[in-house]
């Protein structure tokens, strides 16, 4: 790696972290401390960053990634939805993995009610809510813990990964795009994230409409490996969200509405009481791209539910008219 990429990839860390310390900048760029602490001397000559003791931190202008108490206060309302028709996805004796993030964590705690599952996740709050559940399986990664979001991160989380096969994989993201797909601020987080999606046969983005058109600096799962979206319904005056939502129901994704009761942009038809209950959930238009007929099963769509199923655009139309 020339000095310049090595310079640019340790400045993208320190951006999406806050701060890294040389040991880990040297372990991603693959060369030594004493390489990446004349690199980090030249990169806080022109500005970038600071140096501090055994690492590199921020200057004072750029912003760094929110953290737990401040994200856990964002779209509680809409969280909740998506978290209780996500947890209907989700049947009893299945082995599923989980990642970190406010919204997996409100997942967690109705999966609690779950018997015979096995939860595999990286996220201390994930596992946190599911200590106490009768008959519930938690299996932790290994790894390095990342405060801003009790997260385990790092290669001992990822290489406990391998060789892992599960049913589902549920994660969330910092944002969402039909373009790049599912996308987070912090490198790290994303590796281990890709790592989780390795190990499961279908992959369910959880992502409240806040996130719909958001594109962050680390790809996390590519459009066409994302098997469903689960979100609350955007305000109609959100063409941002409604174009991606159409978007992303072109190229293969099945979404499924959920209303966020008192929250904006609800709708009472689409609330999803408490619980494994029913769901108003769209079927898969067609094959997805790469994907060939008896290959990885989808899940269930609106008819296997009893409901008139409806197409994606359809309903996204709908949700513009309103």
């Amino acid at each position: 790696m020339f000095a310049a990429e090595r310079r640019q990839l340790i400045l993208e860390m320190v951006r999406a972290n806050g701060a890294v310390s040389l040991r880990e900048l040297a372990r991603v760029v693959q060369t030594s401390e004493v390489t990446v602490r004349r690199d980090v001397r030249a990169l806080e000559a022109e500005g970038l960053l600071d140096r501090r003791h055994g690492g590199a931190v921020l200057p004072g202008g750029f912003t760094r990634e929110s953290g737990f108490p401040q994200k856990s206060h964002l779209a509680t309302a809409e969280k909740t939805a998506i978290a209780d028709l996500a947890a209907g996805l989700v049947e009893e004796g299945e082995a599923i993995v989980v990642g970190a993030g406010t919204t997996t964590q409100e997942l967690a705690r109705r999966l609690a009610r779950v018997p015979g599952l096995t939860v595999v996740t990286n996220s201390l709050l994930v596992a946190q809510a599911l200590a106490h559940a009768n008959r519930v399986e938690v299996v932790m990664t290994g790894g390095t813990l990342r405060g801003s979001n009790y997260a385990l991160v790092g290669s001992g989380a990822e290489q406990s990964l391998h060789g892992l096969r599960v049913t589902r994989a549920f994660l969330s993201g910092s944002g969402l795009t039909a373009e790049r797909g599912l996308s987070t601020s912090n490198m790290l987080s994303a590796s281990v994230d890709r790592a989780l999606v390795q190990a499961a046969a279908e992959v369910v983005v959880l992502a409240d409409h806040t996130k719909l058109g958001t594109d962050t600096m680390f790809q996390t799962v590519p459009t066409d490996v994302i098997t469903r979206l689960v979100t609350d319904e955007p305000p109609a005056h959100d063409d941002r969200a409604l174009t991606e939502l159409q978007a992303l129901a072109d190229q293969g994704v099945q979404i499924a509405v959920a209303g966020a009761a008192g929250g904006a942009g609800s709708a009472g038809a689409d609330a999803v009481p408490t619980g494994r209950q029913s769901r108003r959930d769209l079927p898969l238009p067609g094959p997805r791209r790469g994907q060939v007929p008896g290959g990885t099963p989808q899940l269930r769509s609106a008819t296997a539910l009893g409901e008139q199923p409806t197409g994606e655009r359809a309903r996204v139309a709908d949700l513009r008219r309103r």
